[in-house]
């Protein structure tokens, strides 16, 4: 009886196994590596955007953030957080952030949506709701830009109690 408890266990756990590399297969090749698929959902998500998709027209500039990590300390669990990072605009031609993509659903961003111009200062803000975290987290956001290293990567830290 023990063997085949166990034989089902093991069955169950190849199913679920290769039904989640069957979901991470690209579609053109029919590899399952996983960076490729990341790399076309990333690039699915640029071109799907109006926005984001005019990035690849503009010409590139350059920037400097106030900071690119954050950290928000002790968290009382339930808490929403809150930090703004500042992005000045060291280019000749207008910074346009088409997008700010957050690694999950509990981090909500906001950032300047219209062009910043030279010289000029524009904002982008991530919200972190605690509410199902305990201890300590890190959180990152992907901003897409008219850059040349774009995405450039924001993150942030906190230690999450109840």
């Amino acid at each position: 009886m023990k063997k085949l408890v166990l034989a089902t266990f093991v069955s169950a756990g190849l199913f679920a196994l290769h039904s989640c590399k069957k979901q991470h297969q690209d579609l053109s090749t029919g590899t399952s590596d996983s960076a490729a698929v990341n790399a076309a959902v990333k690039e699915n998500l640029t071109i799907t955007n109006g926005e984001a998709e005019e990035k690849h027209h503009q010409p590139l500039t350059t920037l400097a953030l106030s900071e690119n990590t954050y950290n928000f300390g002790d968290i009382k669990k339930g808490e929403s957080v809150v930090h703004v990072y500042e992005v000045t605009n060291t280019g000749k031609n207008p910074l346009i952030i088409s997008q700010v993509v957050p690694g999950c659903g509990c981090t909500a961003p906001d950032y300047t949506k219209e062009p910043i111009l030279p010289g000029k200062k524009g904002k982008i803000t991530l919200k972190f709701d605690s509410s199902n975290f305990d201890g300590i987290i890190h959180k990152q956001a992907e901003v897409y830009a008219n850059v040349e290293k774009s995405p450039i990567t924001l993150s942030f830290t906190g230690n999450v109690k109840p």
